[in-house]
């Protein structure tokens, strides 16, 4: 029998009858057969008349985008590396095998860095939200991708081209791989060993628990096939979701969803409709923290901030925080509760 080291020193061929079409025809044949499984065995039974909105706008959004790409003649990754196909780093390997392997890999490690880029900063969270506010998970969920974040994406995978010196047929194989991981991980099923190939590839239930209300649920599962990063980065998490979206209002529709993700998220608090005394309210309810434990010394700080954090949400909601301060809050709230672990 072969073993690995053998396979991988044999002289791989890529088979010269991949097209873009075959391709194309692959991922909608494996579309309607996962869309056929949402159906008759559904996760979750989703409502039909929402879920019909869901699926009238991420195919809008999938066609407006399609024609976008075309028309600013960025969309067409295999002419690219038709032109750059004989340069780059992969050359530096003999072995078309793992030429093949290593573009696969790293393009992999490459989305997962930017979808985990696409969480950490506001102003690139403010498109990938588009994706993030379906609040029916379901395959066509793959294709609710704001423009802008669609452009950057296929912007990095030029420069990702170029400088491995990937080939064409290489990137269509790449291509489609990822297009039917990422349509796999959106579909609304349940299957048997689903937690076992889970240890692999990133599979339903792990993605369902990225699509999370909650931050510190929805920053975590960022692999679109391996969930080697997300263990290896200490970002995978295993959970059922009390609800999926984004918290607040957002639109549904495709022409608001396109300017949804041009709206800077809130970074300051509006004004409440009634005029309040906030300051009161704090010191209230940070009295009646402190009355609850007996007025022990040494969290005074604490009772406050958490008083605060609690009047604010009352007043304002969850719309007033941004990623950033979201993050920032709780980074020193764990750091206050260290410090009086200390004290103590």
């Amino acid at each position: 029998m072969l073993n690995l080291s053998t396979l991988f020193e044999t002289d791989f061929k890529w088979p010269s009858a991949i097209s873009g079409e075959w391709v194309a025809f692959v991922l909608l044949v494996f579309f309607g057969v996962l869309s056929t499984l949402e159906f008759i065995f559904p996760r979750e039974n989703l409502p039909a008349k929402p879920l019909r909105q869901s699926y009238k706008t991420n195919i809008s959004l999938f066609v407006f985008n399609s024609t976008v790409m075309s028309l600013l003649s960025v969309s067409s990754l295999f002419l690219l590396a038709q032109r750059h196909s004989h340069q780059g780093l992969l050359h530096y390997l003999d072995n078309p095998l793992w030429q093949a392997v290593l573009s696969f890999v790293l393009l992999d490690l490459l989305l997962y860095l930017w979808h985990k880029a696409c969480h950490q900063f506001d102003r690139l969270w403010m498109f990938h939200r588009v994706h993030h506010n379906d609040p029916y998970l379901n395959i066509s969920t793959a294709f609710r991708v704001h423009v802008i974040e669609l452009l950057i994406t296929n912007i990095l995978k030029a420069l990702y081209i170029v400088l491995m010196g990937i080939d064409q047929i290489m990137v269509l194989v790449n291509e489609a791989a990822i297009a039917l991981f990422v349509m796999f991980h959106h579909t609304n099923i349940t299957f048997k060993g689903e937690k076992l190939l889970g240890y692999m590839v990133i599979v339903p239930y792990l993605h369902r628990a990225h699509h999370s209300v909650q931050r510190h649920e929805h920053d975590s599962n960022y692999g679109a096939v391996l969930s080697l990063w997300d263990r290896l980065f200490g970002s995978l998490t295993e959970f059922k979701p009390a609800a999926i979206g984004i918290g607040g209002h957002s639109p549904q529709d495709f022409i608001n969803l396109i300017r949804f993700g041009f709206a800077l998220p809130s970074s300051a608090p509006v004004q409440p409709p009634l005029a309040v005394n906030l300051d009161a309210m704090i010191a209230e309810a940070a009295y009646y923290r402190a009355e609850r434990r007996n007025f022990h010394p040494g969290y005074e700080l604490l009772d406050w901030l958490e008083a605060k954090k609690e009047i604010i949400k009352l007043v304002y909601g969850d719309k007033t925080v941004s990623k950033k301060q979201t993050g920032k809050a709780q980074r020193n709230y764990f750091g206050l509760n260290y410090l009086h672990a200390l004290r103590m």
